[in-house]
């Protein structure tokens, strides 16, 4: 005959109830985090505080092994050996409540090896990113500065930490903000944003511009690309000093657009990445997504949970605004 044993988890609060030290089975053994203790055999209820996170089967245990006789006046069960798979269920169950590195779920880039990246600044406090197009252009995203009213915009180019001093770090004022005519707040289409410098940028190892893709075709589903940022780090918000950096793979627009995803609101000039833990949140808007050393897509403002596998991340296609692109810097050249 076996033997059906349900087990509860025991609180840290529902322990203290049993006296200082005090463990559930009376032993006198310190009281930790999640206690388990048998709550059922064979319907002989043993009742006490606490949340079943699992049951087993056991079959009757030989004499010489029986547990042995409790103090007398004891109130708490005989404990059984404790199951292995409810600890793993438990385990598992508080892994997956921690917070989870971002970019999400990146990596540090190494030092200068991006020297396209731009931190976009409002009175000197990172808001987003983008990156140089030409000497005197920086691209990023719409949304970014909605916000902004009276702030001092700046750009900052030869970046690796945002706080520590670096020879190649200069800031550059922003002397033209365009963003696309149609670009709203209320949506995320259109999603760029043209930042012309108050001079050229010094060119050197770290501080050079990124090819952009003018080529108006669909990056096939798989492709590997690289996205970096100094956005949050954390579900609570926590920001990074110096750039991170992830590798995602495309995800087909028709995946995308499913009704368990993001039910149609992809359009042709937008495109998708898998975001299952690893994902581009929070201030990394405006970076590029970049493909085969070439700027594909810039990360899109917008209110999405990152780190969500059934919201991939979204960015915008820059090959379908090419003539918009290079329509505002040559009118920038000639003003």
């Amino acid at each position: 005959m076996r033997k059906l044993v349900v087990y509860k988890l025991w609180s840290p609060a529902a322990v203290a109830k049993l006296g200082a030290g005090r463990a559930p089975w009376g032993d006198g053994g310190a009281a930790g985090p999640g206690l388990l203790w048998p709550l059922r055999v064979l319907g002989s209820a043993a009742t006490g505080p606490g949340q079943q996170v699992g049951v087993r089967s056991a079959a009757p245990r030989p004499a010489h092994t029986r547990a042995r006789p409790r103090p007398h006046g004891s109130m708490a069960p005989r404990l059984g050996p404790v199951p292995l798979v409810p600890l793993v269920l438990l385990g598992a169950a508080l892994c997956a409540a921690q917070p989870r590195g971002r970019i999400l779920g990146g990596s540090e880039a190494e030092s200068h090896a991006r020297p396209y990246m731009a931190s976009v600044q409002v009175d000197g406090k990172h808001v987003c990113g983008g990156f140089l197009v030409s000497e005197r252009w920086v691209l990023s995203a719409a949304h970014c500065l909605e916000d902004v009213a009276d702030g001092k915009v700046r750009v900052l180019l030869g970046a690796h930490s945002l706080s520590q001093p670096e020879p190649s770090k200069r800031w550059y004022d922003v002397l033209r903000a365009v963003p696309h005519p149609d670009s709203r707040r209320d949506t995320i289409e259109h999603d760029l944003l043209l930042l012309q410098l108050s001079e050229d940028a010094e060119l050197g190892p770290a501080v050079q511009p990124l090819r952009w893709q003018r080529e108006d075709r669909d990056v096939a589903a798989g492709t590997r690309c690289d996205v970096a940022g100094w956005g949050v780090v954390s579900h609570t918000g926590r920001r990074p000093d110096r750039l991170q950096h992830l590798i995602l793979p495309v995800l087909d627009r028709a995946t995308c657009n499913l009704r368990t995803y993001h039910d149609g609101t992809i359009t042709e000039r937008m495109m998708c990445a898998e975001s299952n833990r690893r994902d581009s949140c929070k201030g990394d808007s405006g970076g590029p997504l970049v493909c085969g050393g070439v700027a594909e897509a810039v990360v899109t403002s917008g209110s999405r949970v990152c780190g969500n596998r059934k919201k991939p991340g979204i960015y915008t296609r820059v090959a379908s605004y090419a003539a918009w692109i290079d329509g505002v810097m040559a009118g920038g050249a000639a003003a």
